[in-house]
């Protein structure tokens, strides 16, 4: 689902980084309101998380594959405003460092994953959990949530993709990008993503919030439950209380009981101390994630739309002239996770791909460190 360089016009990728602002505003304004002490280390790890289950490629039957990207189950447990900057964060340093998406798509990429998929999750499981509800009703409205809303994010893709032969065309009549027609790209896209990555990713979110639910720990917007009726009030029906924010360390265990992982964050009005964030065993949790990264390597052909200019060549008989310029725009520092010198060897690709998994993640941690830095307020002289 991570489109790559070349494939949309300058002008869309424009278009598509302009509708991202006015989002990512927002989602900045919301974090400052909140304890960014408490809340950024949280999204930090839920990046890190979202970062590690997208790297575990999944076969679909179309000889293509696919993936999770967490962004439902991250939106439910942090709120959809830090699920977008998390995505945010994790989406430029997979463009960046991976090549994978393009710098140029990364405004649309960051849309449709970032923006359309969080805040669709978090919408629909909203309206699926009003009033009064037990667990069932919680675990099944995330499942659903994440099907509904990662699926909504390969539409988006589909459409974006499916375009561009109606707008940019050469002179000969052939197109300058995409070269995939709306009736080829929207059910190839929705195909994977009814099919294997939808259900992946509501198998994912649905066992991580019951695990959150029968723990104790409350979601994005609940207070915890023992603040409202006792420890039983989350099984047997009582209505969720309005609270600050909501707990994500747990997740990280849940989704790693799913062969997944999540992350963590406490909750309710009283925050917890800055070394309770992560605990270990959330920790340990992402730990199992990364250490599953290498099953994506399994599997057989890329995702689908995400060939290369020699694959676009044996697949159609032609490069797109456009796709062929901007194609190789930007190489990445590791493209495609595959660390040089290593070898083929399925054991040293398994190395290679744990070790961009560090990559990855120590950028994330690096890079929401700086931004704490640069956030932290100035203490007053005499303090």
């Amino acid at each position: 689902m991570h489109i790559p360089e070349g494939y949309l016009s300058p002008s869309t990728c424009l278009a598509m980084g302009a509708a991202c602002v006015p989002f990512l505003r927002r989602a900045m304004a919301v974090v400052q309101r909140e304890s960014r002490q408490m809340l950024l280390p949280r999204i930090a790890l839920a990046a890190a998380f979202s970062f590690a289950i997208q790297m575990i490629n999944v076969p679909v039957p179309d000889g293509t594959t696919a993936h999770a990207t967490g962004a439902a189950l991250i939106a439910i447990v942090l709120g959809p405003w830090a699920a977008l900057l998390a995505l945010t964060v994790t989406l430029a340093i997979q463009a960046l460092v991976f090549a994978d998406g393009g710098i140029l798509a990364l405004g649309a990429n960051i849309f449709n994953i970032g923006v359309l998929e969080s805040l669709s999750a978090w919408a629909l499981y909203r309206l699926l959990t009003r009033g009064p509800g037990g667990e069932r009703r919680r675990v099944w409205a995330a499942a659903a949530a994440a099907f509904v809303s990662i699926n909504l994010s390969a539409l988006a893709t589909g459409v974006e993709l499916g375009l561009q032969p109606l707008l940019f065309r050469a002179p000969d009549g052939t197109p300058l990008y995409a070269p995939y027609p709306l009736s080829l790209a929207v059910p190839a896209m929705l195909y994977a993503h009814l099919l294997v990555a939808g259900p992946l990713n509501a198998l994912v979110t649905g066992l991580a919030v019951r695990y959150l639910i029968r723990t104790g720990q409350p979601l994005y917007g609940e207070a915890h439950p023992a603040a409202v009726s006792g420890p039983a009030a989350a099984a047997d029906g009582a209505a969720p209380a309005p609270a600050a924010e909501a707990g994500v360390a747990h997740a990280a265990a849940s989704a790693a009981h799913a062969g997944a992982g999540a992350a963590h964050a406490g909750s309710g009005a009283t925050q917890p101390p800055v070394r309770n964030l992560l605990p270990r065993w959330a920790l340990v949790g992402l730990g199992l994630t990364v250490l599953a990264t290498p099953l994506g390597l399994l599997p057989e052909g890329a995702a689908w739309g995400e060939w290369g200019p020699e694959e676009l060549e044996a697949l159609f008989g032609y490069v797109p002239e456009g796709l062929r310029r901007w194609a190789g725009f930007w190489q990445g520092l590791i493209a495609d996770y595959e660390v040089p010198g290593l070898g083929d060897s399925l054991l040293r690709q398994a190395i290679g791909y744990w070790l961009s998994a560090a990559v990855g993640i120590g950028l994330i941690a690096l890079t929401f460190w700086l931004v704490a830095r640069v956030a932290r307020p100035s203490r007053t002289p005499g303090r």
